[in-house]
């Protein structure tokens, strides 16, 4: 005998599927599968059975039957029953059954740390919250109906316009909105680019130089002018490994160029077929790519037939220097630029953006299918609001002032109490690198950890490959500590500094 009853949201707040099986009648197996609901966690502590006789009509049985069961599992504690109130789930912990094992102690997790000063996070509290959330009201309010369908795997129009006069503003970049892609950050354009069903594979590509794969055919992109992305890609001699280990996943072998002063030595390029560049503020070790090796990677480029990847991660963020465009503005053809909000206002947004050379926007279309699945329509509206009220430059303006103001401060605790640490590329962006006496790294690294304070060694960002001397260091994130936890993080990493 198998029977089922579910309840209506009205009488105890969530459906409930009961099955009467078993032997023992109907009192027994309506006794069995409360116990059992109840014992599971889908009956929780405290709520509200239906009366007795609704339960008997929605099950078809006596009413007897239900006042019955529902007063054993009274008696047995697993539910409670007081006039007014109504029969609920007991507020109780199961019984050890006899002989029952006892569960192993949940094991220990350890809190996060107490100073976080890892790179590659702004600061959380300081997210405009206020004015995020008018562009966001504005955004769903004034939404066409078309909005809420699946949306276009190119990003919505209006923010691609809005980020086409940005970033020729502000960035020096020259595009228009139908070279731009929206996607979900620099990770998610490799993935684009290089994973298996990349545009670097000439994803959906007709060879024919009309587009890839898609209807319409926005620009030109066709998979017989990707194969330009095959073959080896140069990368700076540090920089992410979550980048490289990407490629790497992707079958793309990644060769390290060495770097000094002037940022990466693309003089030393050769049969790559693309380069993987941070021109506006080389990461982690800090500076902008010399002008001369900027004109150098385009000559690079436009003899080889080749494309610069370009990373501009925290471009917004200077501070003792002139802005330096981007690179993309030398030869937008030549040049696939890559920009996010995840230094700016947040990672959480999940918000970012391909400007592409015309030959590759079809197969970078293709390669992300026909309806858009990483960005959100409403943050992308969102976004198109916040930028052109101008609240998106205030916000910056804003946090380029915090931001420098820290920099400042760890520069002058590091004067105090650690002088014969030397801090570079500072100039711009939101960390810091702090060299250190050899041999020093990983047990300062350690030590940190041993004290709560979380932090990021030179090494960690070194391509295994390269044949570049090994330097100690830290690289310091100023801007993750909230304000009220800035000065607490600084004496703490002062505290795990080696002596001269």
């Amino acid at each position: 005998m198998v029977e089922s009853w579910v309840n209506s949201a009205e009488r105890i707040g969530a459906d409930l599927h009961l099955e009467l099986s078993g032997p023992g009648g109907r009192r027994a197996a309506l006794t069995r599968a409360l116990r059992e609901a109840v014992r599971g966690g889908r009956l929780a502590p405290g709520t509200r059975l239906p009366p007795y006789r609704s339960l008997a009509a929605d099950l078809g049985i006596a009413r007897n039957t239900v006042a019955d069961a529902y007063a054993e599992l009274v008696a047995e504690g697993w539910l409670t029953a007081r006039q007014g109130a109504g029969t609920r789930v007991a507020e109780r912990a199961e019984p050890l059954r006899p002989n029952a094992r006892v569960p192993k102690k949940a094991p220990f997790r350890a809190r996060g740390p107490r100073h976080d000063l890892r790179t590659g996070t702004p600061d959380a509290s300081a997210f405009p919250r206020s004015a995020w959330l008018a562009s966001y009201r504005r955004a769903l309010q004034q939404a066409p109906h078309e909005a809420f369908g699946p949306g276009d795997p190119a990003g919505r129009l209006e923010l691609r316009e809005a980020l086409t006069e940005y970033l020729a503003r502000v960035r020096g970049v020259r595009t228009h909105p139908a070279r731009i892609v929206v996607c979900s950050g620099f990770g998610h354009a490799l993935r684009l680019l290089f994973g298996p069903n990349g545009a670097a594979r000439g994803a959906g590509g007709t060879g024919d130089g009309r587009g890839g794969g898609r209807p319409g055919g926005r620009g030109t992109g066709g998979g017989g002018g990707n194969a330009v992305l095959r073959g080896p890609l140069a990368v700076e001699a540090y920089g992410l490994g979550f980048h490289r280990e990407l490629l790497a996943a992707a079958g793309v072998r990644t060769v390290p160029l060495p770097l000094d002063e002037h940022g990466a030595r693309v003089d030393l390029l050769g049969r790559e077929r693309a380069v993987l560049l941070t021109p506006a503020h080389q990461f982690p070790t800090g500076g902008p790519l010399h002008a001369e090796r900027r004109t150098a990677v385009i000559d690079w480029a436009r003899a080889r037939d080749a494309v610069v990847l370009e990373d501009d991660y925290d471009g917004e963020f200077r501070y003792d220097r002139k802005p330096v465009g981007a690179i993309q503005g030398l030869d937008p053809e030549r040049v696939i630029h890559v920009g996010s909000v995840s230094k700016s206002l947040s990672p959480a947004l999940r918000l970012g953006w391909m400007v592409l050379p015309e030959r590759y926007v079809g197969d970078v279309l293709a390669a992300k299918g026909e309806r858009e699945a990483w960005a959100s329509v409403l943050d992308q509206r969102s976004l198109a609001d916040f930028i052109v009220r101008g609240s998106y430059d205030r916000h910056v303006r804003r946090m380029r002032q915090r931001y420098r103001s820290r920099r400042d401060r760890l520069a002058a605790e590091l004067a105090v109490h650690a002088p014969h640490v030397e801090v570079t590329g500072v100039a711009a962006g939101l960390h810091a690198v702090l060299r250190l006496p050899p041999g020093t790294e990983r047990a300062t690294v350690e030590a940190a950890a041993w004290r709560g304070v979380a932090l990021d060694g030179l090494a960690e960002f070194r391509h295994p490959a390269t044949d570049m001397a090994v330097s100690d260091g830290l690289v310091v994130g100023y801007a993750a500590p909230s304000e009220a936890a800035y000065g607490a993080a600084l004496d703490a990493l002062c505290g795990v500094l080696p002596a001269e």
